[in-house]
C-alpha cells in the first residue's frame, strides 16, 4: 500500500474571483497501482488531509485491506486542499483565503486528476465539506464518477452552518488563541450532549484539578494549534461557509439534471451540524430531478463526527457500493 506524499504543480490557476496563481497540490495514493484497478478518490474534510488510510489514516476504518473500501481491490487517491497547512514544506499557503470557493477546490482536482492521466472514477466519496467538495466534482466533471457518496454533507451550506462558521471566523479574527478557542466551540458542534454525559459523566481530571469535558475540549484546542496554522484554519472555514453548487447556475433541479453519477447520502441521526432534514429535502429534490439516489442513516449518540467513528455502520451500509 503506498503512502507517500506526491506533488503536482496546478500552473496559472485563475479562480473565480480572478486571483490567479500556481499551486502545489499534494496526495497521495494507497491500495493497487494507479492504472491498474478502479479508482476512489476520498475528499478529506475541514481538519483532515490526504493521509487516509495506513496507521495514522483518519480514515483508516474502512480504508485498508479486506476493508469497506479494499486497498487489494482500489486504488484510493486523495488530494490535499491547497493551503490546508497538511504539507509544511509546501510553498504556497494561500493568504488570500476569501478568494476560493468549494467550486475552485473541486477544479483544482480535477487537474490534478487530468495531469495523472485519470479520465473515470468508481466512486468520489466525502464527508462534510470533503462531500461538497465531491458533489461540485460531480456537476463539473459529469462523466468523471460512478458514484458520488457524501457523509455527514449536502450540496450547499444551510443558514446554521453558515452562522456558526460565522461565529467561528469571529474567534479567529479576535482571541488571543484563536484557533485554540475556535476548536472548543466547534467540538460542541461536531459533538452531542449524551455523547458528553455517556463518555464523561461529571468526572473530573484530579491532575488538572477540571472536568474532564473541560480537559478533553482543552486538548482538542491544543491539537488543532498543532496542526494548522491560522491561514489555513480560515480557508477551511471558509469554504465551509461557500458550499452551494446552484451559485450562478439555476434552481437545484436544473442543476442536479447534470448529475450522471448515482448520489448516495448518508446522514447522522444525531448530528447538529449538517442536519439531517436537508438531506431528505435534497433526496425529494433529486427524485424531482431524476438523478438516481439513495438516503442512508448512521444512528449515533456521537452527532456529526459519527462519520468518523461509526465505521461498523458505515460498513454495512455502504458495502452494497463498495
Amino acid at each position: 500500500m503506498t503512502q507517500q506524499l506526491q506533488h503536482i504543480t496546478i500552473s496559472d490557476f485563475t479562480t473565480e474571483t480572478g486571483y490567479t496563481s500556481n499551486f502545489d497540490l499534494t496526495f497521495q495514493i494507497f491500495g493497487k497501482p494507479l492504472h491498474t484497478a478502479p479508482i476512489v478518490q476520498v475528499s478529506h474534510a475541514l481538519t483532515g488531509n490526504s493521509e487516509v488510510a495506513g496507521e495514522n489514516g483518519w480514515w483508516s476504518g474502512i480504508i485498508g485491506k479486506g476493508k469497506l473500501i479494499d486497498t487489494d481491490k482500489f486504488t484510493i487517491i486523495s488530494f490535499d486542499i491547497p493551503g490546508n497547512g497538511y504539507d509544511e514544506n509546501s510553498d504556497k499557503l494561500i493568504k488570500n483565503y476569501k478568494d476560493f470557493k468549494p467550486r475552485d477546490i473541486a477544479k483544482i482536482f480535477g487537474l490534478g486528476l487530468q495531469k495523472l492521466e485519470i479520465s473515470k472514477l468508481y466512486a468520489v466519496i466525502g464527508p462534510s465539506l470533503g462531500g461538497g467538495i465531491a458533489w461540485e466534482m460531480a456537476v463539473l466533471f459529469p462523466d468523471l464518477m460512478e458514484h458520488l457518496v457524501a457523509l455527514g454533507s449536502d450540496w450547499k451550506t444551510s443558514d446554521w452552518i453558515i452562522a456558526h462558521n460565522l461565529t467561528q471566523e469571529q474567534i479567529l479574527n479576535n482571541s488571543k488563541r484563536p484557533m485554540h478557542d475556535a476548536r472548543l466551540m466547534a467540538m460542541l458542534f461536531y459533538r452531542t450532549a449524551v455523547s458528553f454525559k455517556h463518555r464523561f459523566n461529571r468526572s473530573t481530571n484530579e491532575e488538572l484539578g477540571i472536568f474532564n469535558s473541560e480537559s478533553w475540549l482543552l486538548h482538542h484546542g491544543k491539537r488543532i494549534e498543532e496542526r494548522f496554522n491560522l491561514e489555513s484554519y480560515q480557508l477551511m472555514n471558509h469554504l465551509l461557509t461557500h458550499i452551494d453548487i446552484t451559485r450562478g447556475r439555476g434552481e437545484f433541479v436544473e442543476v442536479a439534471k447534470l448529475i450522471k453519477a448515482k448520489v448516495t447520502q448518508v446522514t447522522i441521526d444525531t448530528d447538529i451540524f449538517f442536519v439531517p432534514e436537508e438531506n431528505v429535502e435534497t433526496e425529494a429534490l433529486l427524485n424531482e430531478a431524476g438523478v438516481r439516489n439513495e438516503l442512508k442513516e448512521i444512528k449515533s449518540i456521537y452527532g456529526h463526527d459519527g462519520f468518523l467513528i461509526e465505521f461498523d455502520q458505515l460498513n454495512i451500509l455502504l458495502k452494497d457500493i463498495f
